[in-house]
């Protein structure tokens, strides 16, 4: 099969299924989702989403976290992954918020990637969701589900190189969307260490399934 064709499966079925896909973070503003993304990294969204609430009761804005200690921040973050990196990378990130860019969360990468905890991915997501703007982030879930799909080549070994591979084949009005629809797929069906391929409904086009299937048939004696 082209890549053409697995990619116009791909597309074809979330269009059809799953139109408008959302992040399972919650957040009310840009703000919000800032800090929840930068807390996400490594982390399950359902940790995050416990945890922000009472963050963002006590820092319900950049100049409150800009003005609080590292070690106050930490009593809120302390169930999440890297507690001690996080809260510094919030207090960091709050800081340049406030003083780079009058608190107002910039809409480009560049400018993004300029606050501490924000690397390539967050600003992507950030610019994607908040901005709508055809930015892809690759995560871990990204990242396995566009190489058992076959949408990537094995050669694609870095994120960024993922990112690349994907891009020129998702329409920029669908980049946003086929984002969540990756992770979303790698969270709870494609999962890493026993993916659910007999629910899977994009198996006929999967090259990890259509390996299993030709492992099958090799250990029956079939040709495969």
């Amino acid at each position: 099969m082209q890549k053409k064709e697995r990619f116009r499966l791909f597309l074809d079925y979330f269009i059809t299924n799953f139109p408008e896909p959302k992040t399972e973070l919650h957040y009310g503003n840009p703000y919000e989702l800032l800090v929840a993304v930068i807390l996400s990294a490594q982390c399950t969204d359902k940790r995050i989403n416990q945890v922000t609430p009472k963050l963002f009761e006590r820092f319900p804005d950049p100049e409150s976290l800009a003005a609080a200690s590292v070690e106050e921040v930490f009593g809120y973050i302390r169930s999440v992954s890297y507690p001690n990196n996080k809260a510094k990378h919030l207090v960091g990130m709050a800081k340049v918020l406030t003083e780079q860019f009058g608190s107002e969360v910039p809409a480009k990468v560049e400018e993004l990637q300029k606050m501490p905890g924000v690397g390539r991915k967050t600003a992507h997501v950030i610019t994607s969701l908040i901005f709508n703007q055809p930015t892809m982030a690759v995560d871990t879930h990204v990242f396995r589900v566009s190489h058992r799909l076959g949408l990537v080549p094995i050669t694609a070994t870095t994120p960024l190189a993922v990112e690349k591979a994907l891009m020129p084949y998702i329409p920029k009005e669908y980049v946003p969307k086929a984002h969540h629809w990756l992770i979303l797929h790698g969270r709870y069906v494609c999962i890493a260490r026993t993916p659910k391929c007999a629910e899977c409904a994009l198996s006929h086009f999967c090259k990890y399934y259509e390996s299993l299937e030709r492992g099958l048939r090799r250990v029956k004696g079939e040709p495969s």
